[in-house]
């Protein structure tokens, strides 16, 4: 399935009285409410409001990232809770140029579920009515099978990486905080040694992502000769690397991997090597 959709197609979906579970992920990483805030505002009618922190991250440790997946039976349970069976169609949008809504993409197709599409544009694309009614679905009947992520890197993967340089690391942050510059987030400023940086918003042109060529081109100069497969993924705490994740899988570039733990996680230890 295409891993975008867009708002005209998702209106005729619902025309069509096709059966499609609608998420709103709109969140803010400096005021944590004000996206479900802006849900309660109005939103695409039937949406549920999907939290990052609550629905989308597990248990932080302190050293895990500030976005830390959930564990495989979390997520399993977040999903049965959602509504979200092997034969949900799912949508995803939100106000922040797709990076939340990336990152439901990403858990989900990890875990096996390919009926889940992000609505390119976001909310700014969607033309049709708005609701202020609050959408609640009831949970699944049935248990659903935890699953491991597919396609999940760990940081001792990446650690080894610097030495055996088998695969290209991929930093998606702004290029200020790559080089260690106005680093506001995270304690520690700089990047993981030997990482690229493709900031997630040059995946976007007036809000939408660029056409399939486009980006397979772009990545294609950033990455030279190294396939999909041997790219990882990183961002500041797993969310804006899904963005790129999209982005390749849009342009036909399939089978990178994530760092989930992220620049946050790399950092809260003073042994891992940093590179401004």
């Amino acid at each position: 399935m295409n891993p975008l959709i867009t708002a005209n197609q998702l209106e005729e979906l619902l025309n069509e009285g096709v059966n499609v579970l609608i998420c709103d992920c709109r969140f803010d990483l400096t005021k944590t409410s004000a996206g479900h805030e802006d849900y309660f505002k109005g939103h695409i009618p039937d949406a549920i409001y999907v939290d990052l922190e609550k629905d989308l991250s597990g248990i932080k440790t302190g050293i895990n990232g500030r976005h830390p997946l959930p564990s495989p039976e979390a997520w399993a349970g977040t999903r049965r809770r959602l509504g979200i069976d092997a034969d949900t169609h799912v949508v995803a949008y939100d106000s922040q140029g797709s990076v939340f809504a990336s990152r439901l993409w990403w858990m989900l197709r990890s875990v096996g579920h390919d009926k889940v599409q992000v609505l390119d544009g976001g909310l700014d694309s969607w033309r049709g009515p708005m609701s202020t009614a609050i959408t609640l679905h009831a949970p699944l009947k049935a248990q659903l099978a935890a699953m491991d992520y597919a396609g999940l890197v760990l940081v001792d993967t990446v650690l080894e990486n610097i030495v055996t340089k088998r695969k290209t690391v991929v930093d998606a942050r702004a290029l200020d905080r790559y080089h260690g510059q106005n680093e506001t987030l995270d304690p520690v400023a700089g990047h993981i040694p030997g990482a690229l940086n493709r900031f997630f918003k040059e995946n976007l042109t007036g809000g939408e992502f660029k056409s399939p060529e486009l980006l397979r081109q772009e990545f294609s100069e950033l990455l030279g000769a190294t396939e999909a497969m041997d790219v990882i993924h990183q961002c500041g705490s797993g969310v804006t690397a899904c963005h790129n994740l999209l982005a390749m899988e849009y342009a036909g570039l399939s089978g990178s991997h994530l760092y989930a733990g992220s620049w946050s996680e790399w950092c809260s230890d003073p042994t891992r090597p940093v590179e401004l």
